[in-house]
């Protein structure tokens, strides 16, 4: 019977994997469906050799597992730091830096992540860059999905280039010392720097060859970033724009916003404005995207309200969308002032445009017409509401949160903090994320509806599904069988093709089970091979470290990956995709230069 169990487990294994590279299932269907298949086998069917160590408990452990808390807390932190543009300054920072190239910027910030994975843990250091390429690629209005994989990527290599740079390290080095074998801080340095430079150089150029722009949401958003506006902006007591001068006819520090009237008390001004000072009561009725419109709401030069109530800034609930005014609608023929659609909606009109041009008038006295775009402001539930009238058709994926600018520095703090914590080891990561997230609610950067968006259930469920699968097949022999069988193919064979098999089937088996684990595995049976052959047994210590590292395959291969999986939009097919290419690359070239560089 236990052979049936370890079969058993194959089976739903592979079936599992074709299901997940197929596409034709969702990742939830898939990983929900080899749960249950793990639960009903060895539930109905016990195994004799280990039921209490594969009970339902046992399986469904990986739910609970600290590295997939870890991951949902930081999840939820990310959307604060982005809800809140607590990232914006250091990312256009960054992008001066690296001039006016998109694709300059991306390998800075690969490389500097890659250089502090080598001192740091690299999930830390993958958060810190996580949301910077995200608001970076909002400002450059490129795929994030480009970036996102490559930053795991690199922080993976650049943590083989040290004992500390990943746990992985660490605990082969442990397993090895207590067979008497040391490995020192910088023994596996030069070695790692060629992996990573060789392992890089397909990060940096060919991989985002073969990424696809995986997120609509991005679509939408390039997209829509350059249509054009027609909003009003009423200058109130206090109001920033006041004693702004124009220049040359036009008003350079109104930033992204174009002046076309200025109405100030029955007096009309029209560009080119010369001679010309904002003052108090002036009524501006300006040109802008939706993302210039977005900031000026976010600063506080635009209001989210009617001018005649009182001022307060948008709270963390707070979004803008974009409605279409569809045929028969009561909006359509009636100016904005006479429209209604903030006394009967609940939302803000902010602004409009259409396709055909519109006349020099005040925003207020424009007739509206049907197929006419409007941008809207308002809470979830309003927005709610508005979906089911037919009076406003709210665009998809175009409700997106205002950001929080009031609330940055209490956002980048609650991120800093987490990373000194996890960075110096403080405290346990887990505890420290979970902490941050609480706050990030707690501080009104982000609101609970917020913070459930951000919850990844593809993750968990994929998490959740993969663990059990692993408890599944160490507990029932399937690991070790692989690795027996791989050493009694390999037992004739030359020691530098024993090196290299042993190597492959590591790093197989590495983004199937977790790197933890492999490591641990491996670590003795790498030793008992090395001492069989007459080898000295530290390389076959180091090949366990790069091999158990070479989790580059699949998402649940390492803690990084499933941290750019839901920002990136990443299918399981695309990790395959881009990632066995480069497993086979570090294969290939440790096989060619580990041998040289020990003497084998």
């Amino acid at each position: 019977m236990a052979d049936f169990h370890l079969w058993a487990t194959y089976a739903i294994i592979v079936c599992t994997v074709a299901a997940y590279v197929s596409e034709r299932f969702t990742l939830e269907l898939v990983a929900l469906a080899s749960l249950v298949a793990f639960l009903a086998l060895f539930a109905f069917i016990p195994y004799e050799n280990g039921a209490a160590g594969l009970s339902p408990e046992a399986l469904l452990a990986g739910f609970a597992n600290p590295a997939l808390a870890t991951v949902l807390a930081l999840l939820i932190v990310g959307q604060g730091l982005f809800a809140t543009d607590a990232l914006d300054r250091p990312a256009r920072l960054l992008a001066k830096s690296a001039g006016g190239s998109s694709a300059r910027t991306i390998v800075i910030t690969l490389i500097t992540a890659t250089v502090l994975s080598a001192v740091l843990n690299n999930t830390p250091v993958v958060v810190i860059f996580i949301p910077v390429l995200i608001v970076f690629a909002a400002q450059r209005s490129f795929a994030v999905s480009k970036a996102l994989m490559p930053l795991s990527f690199m922080s993976i290599l650049g943590g083989m280039t040290t004992l500390i740079g990943s746990s992985t390290n660490l605990l082969v080095a442990g397993v090895a010392a207590e067979s008497g074998i040391n490995i020192g801080f910088f023994d596996i340095t030069v070695l790692g720097i060629i992996l990573a430079a060789v392992g890089g150089f397909y990060v940096l150029v060919i991989m985002p060859r073969i990424l696809r722009d995986s997120s609509n949401e991005t679509t939408f958003k390039q997209a829509q970033s350059g249509t054009q506006f027609i909003g009003e902006i009423h200058i109130g007591a206090g109001h920033p724009f006041i004693g702004i001068e124009s220049r040359a006819g036009m008003f350079p520090g109104l930033s992204d916003l174009t002046p076309r009237l200025i109405v100030r008390r029955g007096m009309i001004f029209h560009p080119p404005f010369e001679n010309v000072v904002i003052s108090q009561g002036d009524r501006l009725i300006v040109t802008a995207t939706r993302r210039a419109f977005t900031q000026a709401l976010s600063r506080g030069t635009a209001s989210h309200q009617r001018p005649d109530d009182p001022a307060s800034p948008p709270g963390p609930d707070y979004h803008i969308a974009e409605a279409v005014i569809p045929p028969g609608s009561r909006h359509a023929g009636r100016t904005i002032r006479n429209a209604g659609i903030e006394t009967e909606h609940g939302v803000y009109m902010l602004g409009v445009q259409r396709k055909s041009r519109m006349g020099r008038t005040p925003v207020a006295d424009i007739r509206l017409e049907p197929g006419d775009t409007i941008l809207i402001g308002g809470s979830d539930r309003a927005f709610e509401d508005l979906r089911e009238s037919h009076d406003l058709l709210v665009l998809e994926w175009s409700a997106e949160p205002v950001p929080q600018r009031r609330k940055a520095g209490i956002a980048f703090t609650i991120f800093a903090a987490i990373v000194i914590v996890a960075a110096f080891d403080i405290a346990p990561i887990v505890a420290a994320a979970i902490i941050g997230s609480f706050a990030m609610i707690a501080t009104g950067c982000l609101s609970l509806a917020q913070a459930g968006r951000a919850f990844d259930r593809q993750i968990f469920l994929l998490v959740g599904s993969s663990i059990a699968a692993a408890t599944a097949l160490e507990q029932t022999g399937g690991a070790m069988l692989i690795a027996d069988t791989a050493v009694d193919l390999l037992k004739d064979q030359s020691a530098v093709v024993i090196l290299s098999g042993y190597f492959a089937v590591v790093a197989v088996l590495t983004n199937l089970l977790s790197n933890n684990a492999t490591a641990v595995l491996f670590t003795p049976i790498g030793i008992g091979i090395a001492h069989a052959i007459g080898a000295p047994p530290e390389i076959f210590v180091v090949a366990t470290i790069f091999a158990a590292n070479a989790s580059f395959a699949t998402p649940i291969g390492y803690q990084t990956n499933l941290l750019v999986m839901g920002p990136g939009h990443y299918s399981f097919r695309d990790f395959m995709k881009a990632g066995i290419p480069l497993v086979i690359i570090i294969w290939l070239t440790f096989s060619l230069v580990g041998p040289w560089y020990y003497g084998l």
